[in-house]
């Protein structure tokens, strides 16, 4: 088997290498077909024909790292119009313009008149831009850089130049697997100085605060070290440009997701780094707490309103919608005499984001600022903000949010009554204080004998709940945050069953909202459960640790007496099983859909076991511990059995066996061994059963009772696994692309470890039409009778959820 594989990668490396060094350049008569490939001189980049969805119906033209598994994906040609000829090419037309040929077809992308009198010819340099180039000057006609998609490379820079009108800005992709335009585009604007936008449509979804020579006043860590290899140029009429230079001469890409985020990859030796990422919490997404509101950085984030202020809609402002912002409660006085200008102070606001449309206020110091915004009764905020200079605001303070540290000072004009009070103000707070000081020398016996009434009982509790908690150290769960119990109880209507969302062998999960309007889902671990403290804190170590978007986010702990509660992102569409097993809701799920949720599944468990810095062993990989959020991305939850490991190697067995019957590896369920492969055992069994739509405890089939992998074995042998799929959803799938998917289910569930694919291989497999490998039959078949014996000699806990098999 080993020796088959390292043929077929070899024979595939060949075949490339062939390929791409027999095409030096894109001619009229030497036009770059499907499985051609076009390679930069330097080999970092390659040019060719790729199906983001692995449909062959469906064939798109761009540029990839070479050599770079799984294929990352820099520029494509065609986004909106995917070729679905098998004899489409790339070629260069009469007069110089380079046209994608879809066979009968015609043309469906072009990079219009060119117009080269002696001919021309397609090149990919060694910055990994496609240019065409006049053939007798050498003159560039045309490039892929001034034609960006979703992603910067360096030396490609997003600009605008307002003489020409050329402009440049990065777009997202619909999905992962769709590259025609998304929802969001970055730019930058033309004020001076500029700012970064991130629009979803015409509406601002994120902003990066003004640019002060170095740095982006809005990112508070993106300080002179990390913004040194970025140039951003402006011109005193607005025109700019932004580009970055690569770190350590390392493979680096800025990339616009098509959730909207901006993120920086930088290629290590244990795969891509994510460097930088915006926005990266809610405070980030604009406007979140209307004019003249701040969101302050915290666990879960909260608004208020700038000292003088209150909230224009008080009703909905407790409810947790801070869209309304908020309204001055003294109103200025400023008429433009000099007498009324005293009425007003300026109070500065430290650590702050500056907020948007802000003007600039060119030659003058700090002092000068300060005048400038004191005469000018228009002027309602000022700042002298470090590279910038004096920056002030006429508008709305919009979109603030405060950090710690970091951040500018920005002054607010007030009322002066805001900071200083009046005499009435003063005689009221005399009367209450006097009034209220009777009351508290009164109620002070009372209140200590209450206090020593309840003292012992508080000790014992916290006593308890410190036992828990300091079993986490501060830095193995940096910036989790710790919920009372209060907070969880109000979020969830004291867990009342109309929030109840499941209930598994480790207890319930409720929904909540918290008082900022975030949704959440609430783990109530059950004191029957098994899980204990053990499983506890490894989960809240664990995934507080690993950050994909493929894996749950956890929220923070709740530690209070017996309770132990882990609180997570809200997932609306539940778990994988609540569409996959039920007749009804399997029909929203196609294969197309299912085959996005296998993919998805994929890369999170290469992010566990290859690309965290924290390499994790799941162990109980199933379909109710995939959860699906608003869009069907799959996450993977529930690590409370994960374990840590060194290297790509790692073997090791344990005492207590844990995990789902039908989901373990024969080597973890009679030994205790697991690796990487164990995961790899479970993903099979994941992957044919959303293929075939049935659960693996319950499948039988014919008189002998074969189980889902007999069946899935013998359909594969039979007629290439095509009828295994779910028949309710048959009509969208393709044939082929379903028995290679069974076949890579077997090729997961085979006996012996070293047989099965790894993590990256599996990915690879998953996302391009390589030849596989013939699978073995799965040995580790239990008939149904089979089961019932042996489930016997186990501990379970829970038919959906964890059986413990007990030492040897």
């Amino acid at each position: 088997m080993g020796k088959k594989r390292v043929v077929f990668f070899n024979s595939l490396l060949f075949f490339t290498i062939f390929s791409s060094c027999s095409f030096a350049g894109i001619t009229t008569e030497s036009p770059l077909s499907i499985g051609q490939t076009l390679s930069s001189p330097n080999g970092v980049y390659e040019l060719g024909f790729f199906s983001p969805n692995n449909s062959q119906n469906h064939q798109y033209v761009g540029i990839w790292f070479k050599g770079i598994i799984p294929r990352v994906v820099l520029w494509v040609a065609n986004r909106e119009k995917p070729v679905t000829d098998s004899t489409a090419n790339l070629t260069i037309s009469s007069n110089g313009s380079l046209l994608l040929l879809d066979g009968r077809h015609g043309v469906v992308w072009s990079t219009k008149e060119v117009f080269a009198s002696n001919g021309s010819r397609a090149e990919l340099l060694d910055t990994g831009d496609l240019v065409v180039i006049d053939n007798v000057s050498r003159r560039t006609i045309w490039e892929s850089f001034a034609h960006l998609g979703d992603t910067l490379l360096p030396f490609s820079p997003i600009m605008h130049d307002l003489a020409t009108g050329e402009k440049r800005v990065l777009t997202s992709w619909k999905s992962d697997t769709d590259p025609s335009p998304g929802d969001y585009v970055t730019l930058f604007s033309s004020q001076v100085p500029s700012q970064g936008f991130t629009m979803r449509g015409s509406t601002p979804y994120y902003r990066s605060g003004p640019w002060a020579k170095t740095r982006f006043t809005g990112i508070p860590l993106f300080d002179e070290t990390l913004a040194s290899p970025f140039s951003f140029q402006q011109d005193a009429n607005g025109s700019w440009s932004f580009s970055y230079l690569e770190r350590d001469s390392k493979l680096s890409r800025l990339v616009l997701t098509s959730e909207g985020l901006l993120k920086i990859f930088h290629l290590s030796e244990t795969g891509w780094e994510v460097s930088l990422e915006a926005p990266t919490n809610p405070c980030d997404v604009y406007g979140v707490c209307g004019a003249f509101g701040m969101c302050v950085v915290s666990d879960p984030p909260k608004c208020s309103c700038f000292k003088g202020f209150v909230p224009k809609y008080i009703e909905e402002w407790k409810r947790g919608n801070w869209t309304g912002g908020c309204v001055r409660r003294t109103e200025l006085d400023c008429q433009g005499n000099s007498t009324s200008k005293v009425a007003n102070v300026f109070h500065p606001i430290a650590n702050i984001k500056p907020p948007d449309f802000y003007e600039f206020v060119s030659s003058v110091d700090s002092e000068g600022c300060y005048q400038s915004c004191l005469l000018n009764c228009s002027c309602l905020a000022f700042a002298f903000i470090r590279g910038i200079g004096c920056l002030i605001w006429k508008q709305e303070l919009m979109d603030v949010m405060q950090f710690s540290p970091g951040g500018e000072t920005v002054s607010i004009r007030l009322a002066r009554s805001e900071l200083d009070g009046n005499n009435h103000r003063t005689k009221v707070v005399a009367s209450v204080v006097s009034i209220s000081l009777f009351v508290i020398l009164g109620s002070a016996a009372f209140g200590l004998w209450r206090y020593r009434v309840k003292h012992n009982a508080i000790v014992a509790k916290k006593a308890s709940q410190e036992e828990w908690r300091n079993g986490l150290k501060p830095q193995d769960v940096s910036g989790l945050n710790f919920f009372e119990m209060n907070t969880i109880e109000t979020a969830t209507n004291s867990f009342s069953l109309s929030n109840k969302l499941g209930q598994g062998g480790f207890g319930s999960v409720y929904k909540g909202k918290l008082q900022d309007g975030k949704e959440i889902a609430v783990k109530r671990l059950s004191s029957s459960s098994g899980q204990g403290k053990e499983e506890f804190m490894n989960e809240v170590v664990l995934i507080s640790k690993l950050q994909h978007k493929n894996l749950v986010r956890i929220l923070g702990c709740c530690i209070e007496g017996e309770e132990r509660l882990l609180i997570y992102e809200f997932m609306l569409n539940k778990s994988l099983d609540t569409f996959l097993f039920d007749s009804r809701k399997r029909l929203e799920i196609d294969w197309p859909k299912r085959f996005i949720i296998i993919q998805g599944i994929a890369r999170g468990l290469l992010y566990l076991h290859r690309d965290s810095r924290l390499r994790v062993i799941h162990r109980d990989l199933k379909v109710s511990n995939i959860l699906l959020d608003e869009k069907m991305n799959p996450k993977i939850s529930d690590f409370g059995l994960a374990r840590t490991y060194q290297g790509t190697g790692y073997l090791d067995n344990t005492r207590r066996v844990a995990g789902t019957l039908g989901y373990m590896s024969p080597e973890y369920a009679w030994t205790g061994m697991f690796s990487e492969k164990s995961d790899i055992y479970s993903f099979g069994v994941l992957l044919l059963e959303i293929i075939s739509g049935e659960k693996i405890s319950r499948f039988s089939y014919g008189e002998e009772g074969k189980t889902l992998l007999a069946y899935a074995w013998e359909s594969w042998c039979e007629n290439g696994g095509t009828d295994l799929l779910d028949q309710d959803v048959s009509d969208s799938s393709h044939p082929s692309e379903v028995g290679r998917c069974v076949q890579i289910g077997l090729l997961c569930v085979q006996h012996q470890p070293s047989d099965r694919p790894n993590t990256l291989e599996l990915l690879s497999i998953l996302t391009t039409t390589s030849d596989l490998p013939s699978p073995k039959k799965p040995t580790f078949v239990l008939h149904s009778r089979e089961e019932e014996s042996l489930s016997k000699g186990l501990s379970t806990v829970n038919e959906i959820t964890q059986s413990l098999i007990l030492a040897r």
